[in-house]
């Protein structure tokens, strides 16, 4: 048995158990023989757990309670905004006329959910001061990929065959390399200065004639934000480059500033994330990129746009970079963004940075006490911390994450930004109140003293959840990923 205490679904019931009861056959009966080759063919009945209804309603109970999730208490992990999902997305997502939408049907039939995502588009140009939209793509990282593949398009098309380099921050996001890798580009990394922002002079020193673009989030990955960027962007594109933002951090800047106005020329963002889509456990996701007019004419086809008070799609773009995902985008987390925004409105997404933003400080400058602050200036919606006063006690960042799950909270993201050492990256979100902050501050504080007191319940931690301790490196090499008796 796997464990005692909790047996998998296939350990319970007994043979004979059932819970449910299929209705009689009501279609004709194919005889398998004649259709397929005996190799398609189940000659015996698979494994199955054998239980009762009220097993497998206990089972799948009590294994939702062992879940952590944005309902069920703070999530502070830095970078992934993992913010509340409010309801009325959902119930919105449901309604039939969105829910029981076919994506064969003719569009002259679905005008309702084209205007929807037509005027999504519009919305997220506004917000970002692009020209125009696409909903295509998945995710954020697939957006990455989709501007990239955009930005290479654009150089071709004006014989810039040379450009093959993408300058990236040392303290980027790791999807960024990887996407410039992905799209054929190879990275060149620009340093990080003492105030945790882009190196001017060795961005000054990087980018050349090779460059296709310069590729960043504004605020940082560090949480700061990038107050000589109207210069970094005369410097790209005075040596011909593109701007590309990453549209993670989005969430600190809505109603005050736009990626457009900053001299960015593409931008994707996560509608899973700074617009309350559903997020984690592989998705799904939304990575919508927009461009500025010159890239407009290489976004994927077909383009979703309006003419003669019709909403249509758009193939005859002879420029683009071609269809990026089936259909157009994941149009039930597109759907839950547009929600959001009508629901909040301009000044509440506005109010929504505010209060980011608020958080965030918040919780560095009470921090900063005990934990080791390597940026010390305002942050915006997200911040990083070092552990390496507790390192000298013995104790690492990964201990600390670990014992605060003993206090019911979930871990910021630990060892990112790889640029600061044993860092702690925690990013509170606009949702949370100062109460669940100050409990959460309570705890930091708490297990700082436990490293000086007893550093030994902090290395061996978690004490109290239904797992202890895994060998994690043994976890990610040598993953079990079915039963077996």
């Amino acid at each position: 048995m796997a464990n005692k205490d909790f047996p998998l679904i296939f350990e319970r019931g007994q043979e004979g158990r059932t819970s449910y009861s299929f209705p009689d056959l009501d279609v004709p009966e194919l005889d398998l023989d004649s259709e397929f080759d005996d190799a398609y063919i189940r000659t015996e009945a698979p494994d199955l757990p054998e239980v009762s209804e009220l097993e497998i309603m206990r089972h799948y109970t009590a294994l939702s309670k062992r879940n952590y999730g944005v309902d069920s208490g703070f999530y502070p992990l830095g970078s992934c905004t993992m913010k509340y999902n409010p309801k009325i997305n959902e119930d919105v997502a449901r309604f039939d006329g969105f829910s029981q939408l076919h994506p064969h049907q003719d569009p002259k039939s679905v005008q309702g959910a084209m205007e929807m995502m037509y005027d999504l588009q519009t919305s997220l140009a506004e917000l970002t001061g692009m020209h125009e939209f696409s909903l295509q793509p998945a995710a954020g990282a697939q957006g990455e990929w989709t501007g990239l593949m955009m930005i290479r398009a654009f150089h071709e098309a004006n014989g810039d065959y040379n450009r093959t380099k993408v300058v990236v921050p040392d303290s980027a996001h790791g999807t960024n390399p990887a996407s410039v890798s992905v799209a054929g580009f190879d990275v060149v990394t620009v340093k990080t200065n003492d105030q945790g922002l882009v190196d001017l002079e060795d961005l000054k020193r990087v980018v050349n004639e090779e460059t296709a673009a310069l590729m960043l989030t504004n605020p940082n990955t560090l949480g700061l934000f990038e107050t000589e960027i109207l210069e970094m962007a005369e410097i790209v594109h005075h040596a011909g480059g593109r701007l590309y933002y990453d549209g993670a951090n989005l969430n600190a800047i809505m109603g005050y500033a736009r990626p457009g106005d900053m001299g960015f020329d593409v931008v994707h963002l996560n509608l899973h994330k700074t617009f309350t889509g559903p997020h984690g456990g592989g998705g799904p996701g939304s990575g919508p990129v927009g461009v500025s007019s010159e890239i407009a004419p290489y976004l994927p086809k077909p383009l979703l746009v309006k003419k003669d008070g019709q909403y249509m799609f758009d193939d005859d773009r002879p420029l683009s970079i071609g269809r990026v995902k089936p259909y157009y985008g994941n149009f039930g987390i597109n759907l839950r963004a547009y929600t959001y925004i009508r629901t909040m409105g301009a000044e509440g997404l506005k109010k929504v940075s505010e209060y980011a933003v608020l958080n965030a400080n918040y919780l560095m400058r009470r921090l900063e006490k005990e934990y080791v602050l390597p940026y010390s200036q305002h942050c915006k919606h997200e911040f990083v911390l070092s552990g390496k006063k507790q390192k000298k006690l013995g104790v690492r960042t990964l201990d600390i994450a670990k014992r605060l799950l003993d206090y019911d909270f979930h871990p910021p993201t630990i060892y990112f930004p790889l640029n600061v050492e044993e860092a702690m990256m925690a990013e509170p979100t606009e949702t949370e109140s100062k109460e669940m902050l100050d409990s959460f501050v309570d705890a930091m504080l708490a297990i700082s003293e436990e490293a000086k007191d007893n550093p030994e319940l902090v290395q061996e931690a978690p004490h109290h959840t239904p797992v202890k301790r895994m060998d994690e490196t043994t976890a990610a090499r040598k993953p079990v990923l079915r039963y077996s008796k």
